[in-house]
């Protein structure tokens, strides 16, 4: 009679409590990662990639009204989807600014190329490969009149602004910019997307800092793996960059690619 192959780490070869264990990891992981990607990429798919970058359209969405017509300072952060198969995972997310009676937007983000820092390079509310932004937060009134020289500093500061300091995954990149700026800008705080890859970046090695929204601490190793508790983000794994967590607060799951669940939203 032929012996049944065996494989080194299959389950059978595991003791009972070994074999639940790995049965429940393969659970959470086909569910919390690859379900998530696998119905993000057919959102990706359907929303359509522009051909090359020079086809994708970098113009205004019309999203942020004529600065002359809101007398209001404003801090706003926007996100969007980025380019062709890496909208599948990431969202790109940018700084814009406009103190009290000012007549234009101001507009931040990193690149990929040339000097990382870009100011007014797009639009104030550009789409981003095409892709529409949404408003993360927004600060009004005389907070963000406060806010705007604090968030000038800290741009002025960030210390990943030499010519070829991009790094795309994990970091840092722009999403890692932008955690940056709010962390280190007092009064700044803000709750970002999971899906903002690079967010969690905190240089090479294990480092802990303070979660963006003030309400918590983030502790990452390299930027491949953390983990974020904080009041406003609630539980947050990070896991390859993306986040994978709950918040309570907002009766939210947080997924790879698909983001931000909640119960809220639906209500």
């Amino acid at each position: 009679m032929e012996s049944a192959l065996i494989l080194p780490f299959s389950p059978a070869n595991c003791d009972p409590v070994a074999r639940r264990i790995l049965i429940w990891v393969s659970l959470y992981l086909t569910l919390a990662v690859a379900v998530p990607l696998a119905a993000g990429a057919g959102l990706s798919l359907s929303r359509g990639w522009a051909e090359s970058w020079r086809a994708a359209d970098w113009g205004s969405s019309r999203l942020l009204p004529e600065a002359g017509a809101v007398p209001e300072a404003k801090v706003i952060i926007l996100a969007a989807r980025t380019g062709r198969w890496k909208s599948i995972f990431a969202e790109h997310m940018a700084i814009v600014l406009k103190p009290a009676g000012a007549s234009s937007w101001t507009r931040y983000d990193v690149v990929g190329w040339g000097n990382p820092v870009r100011r007014n390079a797009y639009p104030a509310d550009a789409f981003w490969y095409g892709n529409r932004p949404y408003v993360v937060a927004e600060i009004s009134g005389a907070e963000a009149e406060a806010l705007i020289p604090r968030v000038e500093q800290s741009v002025a500061a960030y210390p990943h602004s030499a010519r070829g300091a991009y790094t795309v995954w994990p970091g840092p990149n722009s999403n890692s910019f932008v955690a940056w700026v709010v962390r280190q800008t007092p009064g700044f705080h803000v709750e970002l997307p999971a899906v903002a890859i690079g967010k969690d970046y905190l240089g090479d090695g294990l480092a802990m800092a303070r979660a963006a929204s003030g309400t918590g601490f983030v502790v990452s190793a390299w930027g491949l793996a953390g983990l974020t508790v904080a009041a406003e983000e609630g539980l947050e794994f990070n896991l390859l960059g993306t986040g994978i967590g709950i918040d309570p607060g907002d009766l939210a799951l947080k997924l790879p690619s698909i983001g931000k669940l909640s119960l809220k939203d639906l209500l």
